[in-house]
């Protein structure tokens, strides 16, 4: 009698596990990969990420594709940098989605720049001065204290969606917090190096960079946002550059380096790529490569052995 009762516990053990729901993970859309990999960082497998951008696309200029478009509607969460990056094609996305729950507004809608101090604002509006924001320079993501300032914005808006599970993005938010403290220390410490040192700018991509690490911009190859830098606009550049002299020329990931590579050869200003965001290099698989990987390319040109 007992061999049989114990033969029919056995044979519904399957059963009863079958009749307990599974956790189905947190559907998040990142517009950046830098906000795909913080999400990844205080969600662990709780969330399933998607991003709609690679390292290599320039976040200003993407389409709102249909695939797009599907994976805004299955979303829970849309995470993005706000601040006009995403102007030209994230409404659109959202409105085609029909997703209540990520409109403007919504707690399903997360945009990381209003959670930090934003750098370069406009006095005044003049869309013939290029690819302006009103609400000031959108690339937040290239200084670390920024990262920390919206992890903690982003962790309480997930416990926000799953309330369920809020202990467990609390805890992975207070781990991912510790070790980026220590990181940022480790950081800020290599750089101190970098201090004051000139630099150009391929675009105006790097303000918080260079807010964070004290390097002085003394030039920018683009002569407005966006707009690709003429012979003429190079050699005024040129030109200028022989009073105020710069030891590099930085370009993000996704951008042509011809601009740099020319700046190279006729003043002899390093070209550096950026990573700019995850992705962007080898040796930035992850948030703390990024910066890892960007301070490592700086200082290997902005240093004099």
């Amino acid at each position: 009698m007992t061999n049989k009762r114990t033969l029919l516990l056995m044979l519904a053990a399957p059963l009863v596990l079958l009749a307990v729901p599974a956790h189905a993970a947190v559907r998040v859309f990142a517009c950046e990969p830098e906000w795909g990999a913080l999400a990844q960082e205080l969600g662990g497998d709780l969330v399933d990420i998607s991003v709609a951008t690679s390292a290599l696309q320039d976040p200003h200029q993407i389409q709102a594709k249909p695939s797009l478009i599907a994976r805004a509607r299955n979303a829970e969460l849309v995470v993005c940098t706000g601040a006009e990056l995403e102007i030209g094609w994230l409404p659109i996305l959202l409105q085609q989605s029909g997703n209540p729950k990520v409109q403007e507004g919504q707690p399903g809608n997360f945009a990381a720049a209003n959670f930090v101090r934003k750098l370069d604002v406009p006095g005044q509006l003049d869309r013939a001065q290029g690819d302006v924001h009103a609400a000031g320079n959108p690339h937040i993501q290239t200084d670390p204290r920024n990262i920390a300032l919206v992890a903690n914005a982003l962790g309480a808006r997930l416990q926000q969606i799953d309330p369920a599970h809020a202990g467990q993005y609390a805890q992975r938010l207070a781990d991912f917090s510790q070790r980026w403290q220590q990181a940022m220390g480790r950081w800020t410490a290599q750089a101190a190096p970098l201090k004051g040192v000139a630099v150009v700018s391929q675009h105006k991509a790097f303000v918080y960079l260079y807010d964070w690490l004290g390097l002085k911009e003394v030039a920018v190859l683009e002569p407005k946002p966006g707009v690709e830098p003429s012979a003429s606009h190079l050699q005024a550049v040129l030109v200028a550059l022989k009073g105020t002299p710069a030891r590099m020329s930085l370009y993000s990931a996704y951008q042509d380096s011809k601009p740099s590579d020319w700046l190279s050869r006729n003043a002899g200003v390093a070209a550096v790529k950026i990573p700019f965001t995850v992705g962007g290099t080898d040796g930035a698989k992850d948030l703390f490569g990024l910066f890892d990987d960007t301070l490592a390319r700086l200082l290997a040109a902005g240093v004099k052995k």
